[in-house]
């Protein structure tokens, strides 16, 4: 089964035409098989019941003629169905389809998700992509089936119901962290949209949530198997900079947990991301995404945060999909086989990325640390002890502009770089985020004098979480290419990559992979010796 090329679905696609009835047989054989890969990719709206199901629902497969399939929950909401009460299809992974997509649709979605409807309106989210209100609501609701007010609801929506059955927070405390501005917006969200109270829904919980008493906020993130979790914890430590992030080992230094501070609209807020685990009798166990721990300054930034995690550590892939392509190069396939699920790293704050990018030029990774580390030492913005004792916020960009000069040190051209960017971006003449596309955010990156190819595509393969960017001119890369057996030339290997798109930035993480986990067994055993010289 294959995916429809972007935008060249219409919503819905019940009017069977050549093309619209192909892809409505393509579902519902994905329906009847009850395939969980596309889960969150798509809904099932079931004319008889009036109720939508995610495509691995296990109740009896409807009749083809008796469906309707939508790209989003929120078009099967204004069509007036209700989500189903035994599969919860709000519980999947978002789709892969909008790190892909780069139409106007799909840079919408992403900044929707980030919170940009809540915090700016539609008309913020409409100038962010350049369209009237009135084009932007019409281009979303014929690619999507519903406008940027109806997504934005649904993803509260769905917040709604992972806290209300992840957590044991109250229920009016769930209402704000959604998103909602009243909590009787809340409830008639929550009753429309799954045809129970909010003390209904979280009364048909199954798994026992994490106690708060912790002063933590718990909440279940859901991810697509496989899922190879410990190589980004892995990832994530060996870039981590003390005061801003923060990375827990067990007795043997192998991470099984990272964590750091990030600022948000509201203010300041902490997170920790592990593995999900069990109350001790086994229930959790087989959890497939991130547990994570959750301090925030305002309840309401709850949403942003959890899509930047979620981007953070790419839990919206498709990786049976990625896999299936990698292993196709006969040479790559036992890396493949090796690390199944592999996941790229992405970011929580698209300014720092950039900075820490031109910082960590042509310089090692420990290098890059100490410099990196120098900088938010000086110029980052201390946060309450409350929220983490001796914590710094990354500095920001016109921070950055106005004091860097102090602290940035090698080559004049590079800190001439930095300092130009920072200003640029603090004056808004740079834009750097999720929700551009890929051509646009390398673009205004390469404009700027000093960036070139590798950092602009360095950038866009975290910050806008594209699948297909391959890194063919990093030495890393290269040289892990080799290690698997890949050509090491640059020429070379960027033609081999090209056999495996749309997923190229895929294959740059296995590039990465053997050098990534030579450093993790040297820090792994170095905090093993810490650990054992602690206890003796």
């Amino acid at each position: 089964m294959t995916n429809p090329a972007p935008g060249t679905e219409p919503q819905p696609d019940a009017q069977p035409d050549e093309l619209h009835a192909e892809l409505h047989a393509e579902r519902h054989r994905a329906v009847a098989s009850r395939d969980a890969r596309f889960d969150g990719q798509f809904v099932t709206a079931v004319h008889s019941t009036g109720i939508y199901c995610r495509p691995s629902c296990p109740a009896r497969t409807p009749r083809a003629e008796g469906v309707t399939f939508y790209r989003t929950s929120a078009a099967a909401h204004l069509a007036g169905f209700r989500a189903c009460k035994r599969c919860l299809p709000e519980a999947t992974p978002g789709s892969p389809e909008w790190d892909l997509r780069e139409d106007v649709a799909g840079r919408a979605v992403r900044l929707v998700l980030d919170g940009v409807v809540e915090r700016e309106g539609v008309p913020g989210l409409a100038a962010r992509v350049g369209y009237s209100e009135r084009q932007l609501g019409r281009i979303m609701t014929e690619e999507l089936g519903a406008g940027p007010k109806a997504l934005s609801r649904a993803h509260r929506a769905q917040t709604a119901r992972t806290l209300l059955t992840s957590s044991d927070l109250p229920v009016a405390d769930v209402a704000f962290a959604s998103g909602f501005t009243s909590v009787r917006q809340f409830n008639d969200t929550v009753r429309e949209v799954f045809a129970l109270t909010p003390s209904e829904l979280r009364a048909r919980r199954t798994d026992r949530p994490t106690s708060a008493d912790d002063g933590w906020l718990h909440v279940h993130l859901p991810a697509r198997a496989p899922f190879d979790l410990q190589g980004l914890l892995d990832w994530h430590a060996l870039h981590a900079l003390p005061g801003l992030e923060h990375v827990e080992r067990d007795a043997s230094g192998r991470v099984t947990a990272y964590g750091r501070l990030v600022a948000l609209p509201g203010g300041p807020a902490r997170f920790t991301a592990s593995a999900p685990a069990t109350d001790g009798v086994g229930r959790g166990a087989g959890r497939v995404g991130v547990a994570l721990r959750v301090r925030l300054t305002t309840l309401s930034d709850l949403p942003t945060l959890v899509a930047r995690v979620r981007a953070l550590f790419d839990l919206d892939a498709d990786p049976e999909a990625v896999d299936a392509v990698l292993a196709t190069d006969p040479v790559l396939a036992p890396a493949v086989a090796r690390v199944p699920g592999i996941r790229l790293p992405g970011a929580v704050d698209a300014h720092e990325v950039v900075f820490r990018t031109l910082i960590g030029q042509q310089v090692s990774v420990a290098a890059a640390r100490t410099a990196q580390t120098r900088l938010v030492a000086a110029l980052g913005e201390s946060v309450d002890p409350g929220l983490a004792e001796d914590g710094l916020l990354f500095p920001t960009a016109t921070t950055i502009a106005t004091r860097g000069h102090e602290v940035l040190r090698g080559p004049a051209a590079r800190v001439d770089t930095i300092l130009r960017v920072a200003a640029a971006l603090a004056d808004g003449s740079l834009v750097v985020d999720a929700g551009q596309s890929l051509a646009e955010l390398r673009a205004g990156l390469l404009a700027v004098k000093g960036i070139g190819p590798w950092t602009a595509d360095y950038v866009a393969l975290r910050v806008r979480h594209h699948p297909d960017v391959f890194l063919h001119s990093d030495l890393a890369v290269r040289n892990g290419a080799q290690e698997l057996g890949l050509p090491g030339g640059a020429r070379e290997l960027s033609l081999r990559s090209e056999q495996v798109a749309p997923w190229r930035s895929y294959l740059t993480m296995h590039c990465w992979r053997p050098i990534v986990d030579r450093a993790s067994a040297t820090a792994e055993a170095a905090a093993a010796t810490d650990h054992q010289e602690e206890t003796a």
